[in-house]
C-alpha cells in the first residue's frame, strides 16, 4: 500500500501543498483533477521527490521516508519504487528510443546493457514502436515521444506509476494514441497517480477520483459518485466549468 501523510510543500509564502493525506491500494487507479495551480502536479514531483516537500511521510510497502530527515539513500530508493511519466516527455534528446527506455534500467536498476535492450525492445513492441527503436525524439511525432515516456516508465516496473498531465503538450491527433497505452497499462492492475484534463478518460479508467482545489484534497469517490453526484459546491462549480 502506499500512503502519505501530512504532505505539505510551499514555494516562498505560496502554500502549494496543505496537509495531504492519501492512502492507495496496491492495483488502484487513482486520478486528480481540478483547477490548473492547485498542487496536483506538485503533489506527485513531492511522491517521488522531484520536489522536496516540507513535510510529511510517504510510505511504499515497508520503505518510509521522513521529510524532516530524509537522507539520499532514502530519496534513492523511494525513486526505484516509483516511475514518472511528464508532460513534456522528458527524453534525453542525443538518444534512441531504446537509449531513453535502458538508460535507467542500466543505471538505476543495474541490468546488463543485454538485458536492458532486451527489456526495451519487448517494451517497444508492447507500445507499438518496434520499429523507431533506433529513432531518435526529435524524428518522433509528440505521441510517439509520449509513448517512448511510458515506455520508459513501464519498464522500470515500479510499485507505482505517476503520469504528470501526459497529453497536456500534445496536438489532439495524438492524445487518443496515448490515452489508448494508459488503458492497456491500466488493464494490468499496475498502480496508477494520473494528473489529467481529461475528464472521460478519468471516468473510464479510475478505480476513485480525487478532486482538489487550494493544495488540499477536496472531495474524493468513485468516478460515478464524485462526476455525477458531487458533494462539495467546489466541486460542482469545477465540473460545470470543465463539462
Amino acid at each position: 500500500m502506499i500512503s502519505l501523510s501530512g504532505l505539505s510543500k510551499s514555494f516562498g509564502a505560496n502554500a502549494v501543498l496543505k496537509d495531504i493525506n492519501l492512502d492507495i491500494q496496491e492495483g488502484e487507479r487513482v486520478v486528480i483533477i481540478g483547477p490548473s495551480g492547485t498542487g496536483k502536479s506538485t503533489l506527485l514531483r513531492c511522491l517521488n521527490y522531484l520536489d522536496k516537500p516540507d513535510a510529511g511521510v510517504i510510505r511504499i510497502g515497508d520503505l518510509t521516508v521522513d521529510a524532516a530527515h530524509a537522507s539520499r539513500a532514502d530519496i534513492l530508493a523511494l525513486r526505484r519504487r516509483t516511475s514518472f511519466v511528464f508532460q513534456n516527455y522528458a527524453l534525453f534528446a542525443n538518444k534512441t528510443a531504446r537509449e531513453n527506455i535502458t538508460e535507467a534500467l542500466v543505471t538505476v536498476q543495474g541490468k546488463t546493457r543485454a538485458e536492458a535492450n532486451a527489456r526495451a525492445d519487448a517494451i517497444l513492441s508492447e507500445t507499438g514502436l518496434s520499429d523507431k527503436a533506433n529513432a531518435y525524439p526529435a524524428a518522433l511525432s509528440g505521441g510517439q515521444q509520449q509513448r517512448v515516456g511510458i515506455g520508459r516508465a513501464m519498464a522500470l516496473d515500479t510499485e507505482l506509476m505517476l503520469f504528470d498531465e501526459p497529453t497536456s503538450a500534445l496536438d489532439p491527433e495524438w492524445v487518443g494514441e496515448v490515452l489508448d497505452l494508459m488503458r492497456r497499462v491500466a488493464e494490468k492492475r499496475q498502480t496508477m497517480l494520473i494528473v489529467t484534463h481529461e475528464m472521460q478518460f478519468a471516468r473510464e479508467i479510475a478505480d476513485r477520483v480525487l478532486f482538489m482545489e487550494g493544495g488540499r484534497i477536496v472531495e474524493q469517490g468513485p468516478p460515478t459518485a464524485l462526476f455525477d453526484a458531487p458533494q462539495d459546491a467546489r466541486t460542482k462549480a469545477f465540473l460545470r466549468r470543465v463539462a
